[in-house]
């Protein structure tokens, strides 16, 4: 048996692949090789390409900037993947990555969202022309807003998204943006300057302009500009585990949460028709579905991780303590509604899934808008109501 990966570079090749230096690229037994597409695909020197759920449709160019190590991903029409590692993501139509970039399982890039050189992601979803700087980690959050590669939503150079406490807990995920306006693809954009952070779980409006330096520790309403100063000196004895904005964070998990049943909604009511639609697009469908279901599970379990840490020396906290096994029940497995009026008068699909959104007549988006965010409140309610005592979304 050929263990080089030749005798998969000769199949590639065969099929219509260019790839201009056989010699150097290694491609793994257990891909196949009729999950990449013979249909306009560049792969550069130095590249790895392993795993059997690798799929690489039409356009696609590895390597452009640098070897790219390419491990169980789905990559959609036109990708580019310029230099680095990339482990169980997933990339739609014409998103893009500079050389460095590291990402990880639980990544979904939308289309024509990008990222320049040495991004680091993990649990990371980027809707449709985010765009990163250079220099970034920018893990476990979701990030919408924008209506075009001249119009997006950015993270300036590098941005951190804090994402790890001291007490190693991640139930941390962040908001930059929210499903059920974000995949309108009409919403202003949010800015994030440079040299800056943020230290999840936290929400970000649509339209907010955070200033380059600034280390974000609250919520930012829409349309909102906010320059942070410098944090104030602090010298105190460490209370492991003390949990002083328990009720905060687990609003924040629970919102992330029920934004990512809203995003599986529409994936499965709305874009599933225009995956359907692309050489190997359903490939690509299977595989942003499966990112979807990681997300969900990641963080169920850093909220489950994070309240068994939680000492039950209270109502609300003992409450919490009791029932967290039936809140990610009741994440986990949703009774949402089905949105038949909005999908009706969506109908079916006639243009690519970009111009289809931002085609959609106001009073129709608007639909949209309100069964999503009726998935998101119908959540929200339904685990408020399990934990009375901790008095979530109380105001």
């Amino acid at each position: 048996m050929d263990h080089d990966g030749s005798a998969k570079v000769r199949e590639l090749l065969a099929r219509g692949v260019r790839i201009p230096s056989p010699l150097t690229v290694h491609v793994g037994d257990e891909v196949d090789v009729a999950r990449i597409s013979a249909d306009g695909v560049t792969i550069h020197p130095g590249c790895r390409i392993r795993g059997a759920g690798t799929v690489i449709s039409a356009g696609v160019t590895l390597g452009a900037e640098g070897p790219v190590t390419l491990e169980d991903c789905h990559l959609g029409p036109r990708v580019q993947l310029k230099g680095g590692f990339f482990s169980r993501a997933v990339f739609l139509e014409g998103a893009n990555m500079g050389l460095g970039a590291h990402v990880r399982e639980g990544t979904l890039l939308e289309e024509e969202a990008n990222g320049a050189h040495t991004v680091g992601l993990k649990q990371t979803i980027l809707f449709p022309f985010v765009t990163l700087g250079s220099l970034i980690n920018f893990c476990d959050c979701l990030m919408a807003g924008g209506t075009s590669r001249k119009d997006h939503s950015e993270v300036g150079s590098s941005y951190i998204h804090f994402n790890f406490t001291p007490d190693g807990t991640k139930a941390t995920a962040s908001l930059f943006g929210d499903v059920p306006r974000g995949v309108m693809l009409n919403q202003r954009p949010i800015f994030l300057g440079g040299q800056g952070g943020a230290v999840g779980p936290l929400t970000t409006g649509f339209g907010a302009v955070v200033g380059a330096g600034s280390i974000l520790r609250d919520d930012v309403a829409d349309d909102t500009f906010v320059l942070t100063p410098p944090a104030h000196g602090v010298s105190r004895p460490v209370t492991p585990h003390a949990h002083r904005k328990l009720r905060r964070v687990v609003e924040r998990n629970v919102d992330y949460l029920a934004n990512l049943v809203a995003l599986h909604a529409w994936y499965t009511h709305v874009r599933a028709p225009f995956f359907a639609a692309q050489e190997l697009g359903d490939l690509v469908f299977e595989g942003a579905l499966a990112v979807l279901a990681s997300a969900r599970r990641e963080r169920a379990a850093r909220l489950t991780a994070l309240v068994a840490t939680v000492t039950p020396d209270d109502d609300a906290r003992r409450e919490l303590r009791e029932r967290i096994g039936e809140v990610i029940a009741v994440l986990d497995e949703p009774s949402v509604p089905d949105g038949a009026a909005f999908l009706e008068a969506l109908g079916s699909p006639t243009a690519g899934y970009v111009a289809t959104i931002q085609q959609l007549p106001p009073d129709v988006a608007q639909a949209g808008v309100a069964w999503l965010q009726q998935i998101v409140d119908e959540l929200r309610s339904r685990v408020a109501a399990l934990v009375p005592s901790l008095s979530l979304y109380a105001g």
